[in-house]
């Protein structure tokens, strides 16, 4: 019976010291297996240990929230935040996560858990994975870009077109009114000639017929210094020097707007159009180019 006794006691000690030496464990551990990292932690309903091998690159904060909930159908709310107490975005990637200490809060229960230390791998190690990752690239690339280049040059002419018909009453309307703009520039144009015309023949039948010039000199002057001033006036309005052209392209523009808005026309709109094709055009240019040198002749042919 003495021996019985002393058997449940060591037995009870042996269980007591297991119990301890678990329960000393860190609840949150995170550890690196076999290049990933892997997350253990203490399930709170029903006090199992559980690990969650961790994707760093792909899985985000959210999703392992989200995988651990499903684990454990008791865990109501579970969050992450930073040491500082600031909350880790879902949208956040594991990797950047890991790089940091941070807090696991799981039901109102907060755990700290440690950044894993992840060994370094050998210079050729690293060289032959960024060979690898290279190589992955440069074969994802070349299977995928003549079907990405054909998507996007099939968009970019639907846009195209869509743009087109919507550019034409526009344009059909900004024709008419740019005709009309014109006409009435031109007309301004010869009115002023006619003016300046009979101007001077009013000053020489003035001067010969009429008086002398010992009269007309005084008020060819004030004529000359009355253009002076008006075209000063011009300068102080416009803040352009008057230079014909480009006073007859302000005045075809003053015309235009106010003939546009008589006929409801939308300028804003119609540049939007314009400069949407304009980009639209130039893309598809640039596309154009490395998408023949890559496409089957047959696939050319069926689109020209």
């Amino acid at each position: 019976c003495a021996k019985g006794l002393s058997l449940t006691a060591v037995y009870s000690m042996a269980f007591s010291l297991t119990i301890l030496s678990f329960s000393s464990l860190p609840e949150v551990t995170v550890n690196y297996r076999y290049g990933l990292p892997v997350v253990t932690l203490t399930l709170p309903t029903r006090g199992e240990r559980c690990q969650f091998t961790i994707k760093p690159m792909v899985v985000t904060v959210g999703a392992f929230l989200q995988d651990v909930q499903r684990e454990d159908k008791g865990i109501e709310k579970a969050e992450v935040f930073a040491r500082d107490g600031s909350k880790v975005s879902d949208a956040t990637l594991m990797e950047v996560l890991l790089m940091n200490d941070f807090k696991l809060v799981i039901n109102g229960k907060t755990y700290s858990v440690s950044a894993p230390k992840k060994g370094k791998l050998s210079s050729e190690h690293a060289t032959e994975m960024e060979d690898i990752k290279s190589l992955v690239h440069r074969l994802f690339v070349a299977i995928h870009i003549e079907d990405h280049q054909v998507k996007k040059e099939r968009e970019l002419l639907q846009k195209l077109e869509y743009l087109k018909e919507q550019l034409l009453p526009l344009e059909q309307m900004k024709d008419r009114i740019a005709d009309s703009a014109d006409a009435k520039t031109s007309r301004l144009l010869w009115v002023g000639l006619a003016l300046m015309s009979t101007q001077g023949g009013a000053l020489a039948w003035l001067t010969w017929w009429v008086y002398s010039w010992d009269i007309m000199e005084p008020v060819t002057y004030f004529i000359t210094y009355g253009s002076a001033m008006a075209f000063y006036a011009y300068f102080v309005l416009t803040k352009q020097d008057y230079i014909y052209p480009h006073a007859k392209d302000r005045q075809f523009l003053h015309y235009f707007y106010r003939k546009s808005k008589s006929q409801r026309f939308n300028v804003q709109q119609y540049n939007k159009l314009k400069e949407d094709l304009a980009e639209a055009e130039e893309s598809l240019r640039r596309l154009r180019q490395p998408l023949q040198l890559r496409l089957p002749i047959q696939q050319i042919n069926d689109k020209d």
